[in-house]
């Protein structure tokens, strides 16, 4: 470990970045992995290692480091400091035992998961990283195979859509698509049940969905909805039955009831 107890010392300035800095727009759109994710408290950097993440840096609680900083030393520079200089360099106010800067790794294709994924969930315009680590969470949780976001959904990596998800989201395999509706349309034609979830008084019930072999399951805004054009191309709207004078759910709630619901059997 290399102590550290300025926290404008240039070698931590790293751990200062946001979202941009770890990975620019360009970045975040190339599917073979470019720029930096941060991995935040010991058990979402054991799993960022165990899925097989290269880390670039480390900085630990230098009065009690983790476990997981011995694996870390072996492979990456690691920085310790005391609560305040850590606090004050990740933003925190109260910093975790670790937190680590990984290269991006590299994202699944849309083309394999739409063809190899039997249960997958495909987000439109979720742009809240705590629904987005919910919802990799809950999916992965649930048994399903696959998470595809539009462009306008946030990066399943991203800083607090990762602490969400506890790191599951480097376990469940997600690709981000720019034509969801072109891709729902592949789906039904390819003999995928695509359910579409709405609050509408015409959809069917949740429960009424038959089992399927291949079933993916599309979740859009919490205000907007699914667009017209990605809805349109579903096979089935689908609501959850809910007491009158409640006509939705949470984003992250509602995938949840309608993964388990749907789940392969």
């Amino acid at each position: 470990m290399i102590l550290v107890d300025d926290p404008d010392d240039p070698r931590v300035a790293p751990f200062r970045l946001n979202e941009r800095g770890l990975a620019n727009r360009v970045q975040r759109r190339d599917d073979g992995g470019d720029g930096w994710f941060m991995a935040e408290g010991d058990l979402v950097v054991e799993r960022a290692l165990a899925a097989g993440c290269v880390p670039a840096m480390a900085l630990v609680d230098g009065e009690r480091p983790p476990p997981v900083t011995a694996t870390l030393a072996e492979r990456c520079p690691v920085y310790a400091g005391g609560d305040r200089m850590r606090a004050a360099v990740t933003k925190l106010g109260m910093p975790y035992s670790v937190v680590a800067l990984f290269e991006r790794p590299a994202r699944a294709a849309v083309d394999q998961l739409a063809t190899t994924a039997r249960r997958l969930v495909i987000a439109e315009a979720i742009d809240n990283p705590v629904n987005v680590g919910s919802i990799v969470r809950n999916a992965l949780a649930l048994g399903w195979d696959g998470l595809i976001t539009d462009a306008t959904s946030c990066d399943p990596l991203a800083r607090r859509a990762l602490r969400v998800s506890m790191g599951h989201a480097l376990h469940l395999p997600h690709a981000r698509c720019d034509d969801l509706s072109a891709l729902v349309q592949r789906l039904a034609r390819d003999g995928v049940v695509v359910c579409a979830l709405t609050p509408a008084p015409d959809a069917i019930a949740l429960d009424d969905v038959p089992v399927a072999p291949r079933v993916a399951l599309l979740v859009g805004s919490e205000r907007a909805g699914l667009s017209p054009a990605v809805m349109a191309a579903a096979t089935h709207r689908v609501a959850i039955p809910m007491l009158n004078g409640v006509d939705s759910l949470n984003a992250a709630a509602a995938t949840a009831i309608a993964c388990w619901q749907l789940r392969a059997r």
